[in-house]
């Protein structure tokens, strides 16, 4: 079995695969302040939970936006299941390519997405990553990445409303049924549901502009915790791949340690 690992500003996601496929997952907030020992036993409560003896887990693989966390959780697991962690960083084999101004300044969860959806979408790909930042990329029709839009998230644009502001109160992401709010709460709820379906419609069409494809020359695929939830607020119609970066994780790992390569821990 293969742990994957994606350390965002919010949550940390760790997915555990039993061949190709994703056995399950689990979500922990993103703590700086968090010591090796907490995540090894974090680690070992879930396997526990799971019925995953520690054993059984042959390599891992690591996607990270927070350079502290890094090396807590690499340390953590190799302690507890005795594998090295790779990590996506310049260097490694992605089968990408990245056509960006400088291509080492990529984040690692944007090219696990792109890989991924590289992997499994036709092409050209728009992929959009609604998490902590909102990121919109663009795959040609080769696969190469082009680039991308960043914006604001949906956690964070509630949370400057309620710090920058007085009166307006902090609101959840509950569903909201009208664009029109009749009440603050949900107002603010239409202004950032609504608000990020129109961006996202609109940095869609433009893209497309862009790549110089018609709307149904394209794939459109959807990633991150607020994917499915931000769906019914957009026109343009979208795929929702919730392991998407996992499976980009995946296939990185696959890229780079081949399968008769023994694993940390194990005897050659």
């Amino acid at each position: 079995m293969l742990l994957t690992i994606d350390v965002g500003n919010t949550n940390i996601v760790f997915t555990v695969f039993k061949d190709p496929a994703p056995l399950f997952e689990f979500r922990i907030n993103t703590d700086s302040a968090r010591m090796k020992d907490q995540y090894a036993i974090m680690l070992m409560d879930i396997m526990k939970l799971r019925g995953i003896a520690r054993e059984s887990i042959k390599g891992a693989i690591m996607s990270s936006v927070v350079p502290p966390v890094t090396m807590q959780i690499r340390s953590a697991v190799s302690d507890f299941f005795g594998v090295d962690t790779l990590l996506i960083e310049p260097g490694l084999k992605t089968g990408l390519n990245i056509k960006i101004d400088d291509p080492s300044c990529l984040g690692g969860d944007l090219v696990c997405g792109a890989v991924a959806a590289k992997e499994f979408y036709k092409m050209p790909c728009i992929v959009i990553d609604l998490g902590t930042i909102i990121k919109v990329m663009a795959l040609d029709k080769s696969g190469a990445f082009l680039g991308c839009a960043l914006s604001p998230g949906i956690g964070i644009s509630f949370e400057a409303m309620d710090r920058k502001t007085a009166a307006l109160p902090l609101v959840d992401a509950d569903k909201v049924e009208k664009a029109i709010g009749t009440n603050s709460p949900d107002s603010i709820r239409s202004g950032v549901l609504n608000g990020v379906g129109c961006m996202l419609d609109g940095l869609i069409s433009r893209f497309e502009k862009e790549l110089c494809v018609n709307p149904s020359e394209c794939s459109i695929v959807a990633t991150g915790g607020n994917a499915a939830q931000i769906k019914p607020y957009c026109e343009r119609d979208f795929e929702v791949s919730p392991y998407l970066v996992s499976q980009g994780l995946r296939i990185i790992y696959e890229k780079n340690m081949p399968k008769n390569m023994p694993q940390s821990g194990e005897q050659t």
